[in-house]
Formats: structure tokens, C-alpha cells, sequence
């Protein structure tokens, strides 16, 4: 099975999406294995943006995100990376088409609501960065019907 990480970053949760957001990862058939909510600070945001760092609205982008706490998640999914970045769409809201994430809630390239890993190696990268071993899960769906008869039992 393959992993992503994603950040719902301040926006998603200042205008109450998580949940809208989440719900469509569910209801695709990804698995949420680790999630948490957190401020990001200088040396997480300096990491996640090194590729960013020299630009000159890295500044903006930092005090952007950490405006308000975010929400980071792995999910895990046959070709989760794939199916999530086609769910979120691309990365400036007001090119990404309607029905994605990104189409539907974002009008900009910083304020795009979520994050979302782009290739395996990077997902890999992300997780570990966010993520100790311990705070990722692994379990199987169970069969709810049948635990709710062992207890009419």
C-alpha cells in the first residue's frame, strides 16, 4: 500500500472544510492511518518550504502558515498519491477545476487550502517529517454486522 501526507493548512480550518474535505478521501476508499493537529514552527516550515525558501514570498508563505494550527494526515490507498492529487487538483486554486478540492474552495496558489505529496519518495520524506512510527497505524476494516451481532448475543 501506498502513502501521502497531507496538510490541511489554516484556511481549510479557519473556513470549517476539514470535514467536507476528509469525507471526500473516505469516500474514495483511502485509509486515514495518522493524524494530528499542530502549530508548524520555523525549522518544520524552513524543511517542508526548502525548496521555497529563497523566493521572496517564502516570508508570506510562512506567516501564512502559521496563522492558525494545521491538521497533517497520512492516508494510505492503492496509488494514494495519484488519487489524491487528482482529488485536490492543482496547485492554484483558480486553474484547478471544479469538482476538485482545489477548483471548489481556493481562488489562490498559497491560500489552496491542502497540501498533498506529489511523489512517492516525497510522500516518504513528508511522513517521516511530520510523523514519528509510533503515531502512524496500521489495522484492518472489521466487519461492524458482525460485532454488533456478537452483542444481541
Amino acid at each position: 500500500m501506498e502513502r501521502s501526507l497531507i496538510i490541511f493548512k489554516p484556511d481549510s480550518l479557519n473556513r470549517a472544510l476539514v470535514g467536507e474535505i476528509l469525507h471526500r478521501f473516505e469516500r474514495k476508499g483511502l485509509k486515514i492511518i495518522g493524524m494530528k493537529m499542530t502549530y508548524l514552527d520555523d525549522d518544520l516550515l524552513g524543511q517542508h518550504y526548502f525548496h521555497l525558501k529563497d523566493k521572496p514570498f517564502f516570508p508570506r508563505l510562512k506567516r501564512f502558515m502559521q496563522s492558525a494550527p494545521s491538521i497533517v494526515a497520512v492516508l494510505e490507498g492503492n496509488n494514494v498519491i495519484e488519487v489524491v492529487r487528482n482529488l485536490v487538483g492543482v496547485t492554484r486554486g483558480y486553474e484547478a477545476l471544479s469538482g476538485t478540492v482545489r477548483g471548489d474552495y481556493s481562488l489562490s496558489g498559497q491560500c489552496n487550502v491542502i497540501h498533498a505529496s506529489d511523489s512517492p519518495v516525497n510522500a516518504e520524506l513528508e511522513i517521516s517529517r511530520f510523523f514519528n512510527h509510533d503515531e502512524l497505524f496500521n489495522y484492518e476494516k472489521i466487519d461492524l454486522e458482525y460485532i454488533y451481532a456478537e452483542d444481541e448475543l
